[in-house]
């Protein structure tokens, strides 16, 4: 699932034109945490990972690729 998780989050992040500290800024994050979790070298915590679905406005599910769909129900 990490690398679901690495390729998700660079994905949602460029889409949205952040660099990786502007995004850890706004999750509570460090550059080099997010920076980490779309090389693959580290995942992150339930709490961090939902506050990323929701600046997203996607499902968890989806950030962790259990789902194409990035629908949060």
């Amino acid at each position: 699932m990490i690398s679901s998780l690495a390729t998700r989050l660079k994905e949602l992040r460029l889409l949205h034109n952040l660099s990786q500290k502007a995004l850890g800024d706004k999750v509570g994050l460090s550059m080099q945490a997010i920076n980490n979790i779309e090389r693959e070298y580290r995942s992150t915590t339930a709490e961090k990972l939902i506050k990323l679905a929701d600046y997203f406005n996607v499902s968890v599910d989806y950030l962790l690729g259990r789902t194409d769909d990035p629908k949060r129900y």
